[in-house]
């Protein structure tokens, strides 16, 4: 299988590079070779590659950044896929698209199924939330992937963060009523390609949840980052109200997966190993 890849740098396209099964031949744009500011050049690359699939594993992920520049956002995180789902469709191919949990309020502390009507906190929810709308609405055979929480050894993330600040400091406060999955990047990139190859022998598709387990807290995971990296530092749980930021974000990322499971035999990852995997890599 020929696959063509829209990012290079980011945690997911990092492990997608890494992970690569036999039998599947990856192309990685990065962003000289297609601006995901600028669409056209987005399909213009879809329309000149030889390939049997197309993921989308860039975006503009910076969440307050997008409070002030909410157009922008919008241009990388919808008019892109939008454009990006329009070339495959022409081709004939599938397009596998990564989302978020942000397209939700975070209401109660149930887990949001697929169907769950969305309701964006902030200007990148509303930008992801525009490009889910745009790839459904582009007729293209397409998979939504939303997920939550990402984490790797690679570029900035929740998990770097707090080993930064675990080694420098003594004691951290950290919020604790905001519930989620911690998602490895690598299980992201496992899904996507077991996703991408049954897209491509049949006709199944549409939009699915993925994000590890178990849900937890933000402060119980730097408590686990911390124990894992055998820190002393000690982290106190506070609310979201002491931590504001110019983005509102949810308090529910529970996700249910279970559609991704009965579909393509995907369960949810363990968190707790693939923590360990990364503060592996990190320590070496």
């Amino acid at each position: 299988m020929k696959l063509l890849v829209f990012g290079q740098t980011g945690q997911v396209a990092r492990e997608l590079a890494r992970r690569c099964p036999n039998g599947v031949s990856p192309v990685f744009l990065g962003r000289d070779q297609a601006d995901l500011a600028d669409p056209a050049s987005c399909a213009d690359a879809i329309a000149h590659h030889d390939c049997d699939a197309v993921i989308n594993a860039a975006a503009w992920t910076a969440v307050d950044r997008a409070e002030a520049e909410e157009n922008a956002a919008t241009r990388v995180n919808g008019d892109s896929p939008g454009a990006m789902a329009h070339a495959c469709g022409a081709k004939g191919i599938p397009f596998l698209h990564i989302s978020t949990d942000y397209v939700f309020d975070g209401q109660g502390e149930a887990p949001f199924t697929t169907d769950h009507p969305t309701a964006p906190l902030n200007a990148y929810g509303r930008s992801k939330l525009a490009g889910e709308q745009a790839i459904r609405a582009s007729g293209a055979h397409h998979l939504i992937l939303r997920t939550s929480w990402v984490v790797s050894a690679h570029g900035q993330n929740f998990v770097k963060t707090m080993l930064r600040l675990g080694a420098e400091r003594p004691a951290l406060n950290v919020v604790a009523d905001q519930v989620g999955g911690p998602t490895p990047a690598a299980a992201i990139a496992d899904a996507l390609f077991v996703a991408a190859t049954a897209l491509r022998d049949s006709a199944g598709g549409g939009t699915y949840h993925f994000a590890g387990a178990p849900d937890t807290s933000w402060a119980d995971f730097a408590r686990a980052i911390m124990a894992g990296a055998g820190f002393s530092c000690a982290v106190s749980g506070i609310p979201s109200s002491a931590y504001p930021t110019p983005a509102a974000r949810p308090m529910n990322s529970r996700l249910d997966c279970s559609t991704l499971t009965r579909d393509f035999g995907i369960p949810r990852p363990d968190w707790h190993t693939g923590l360990a995997e990364i503060l592996k890599e990190l320590r070496a």
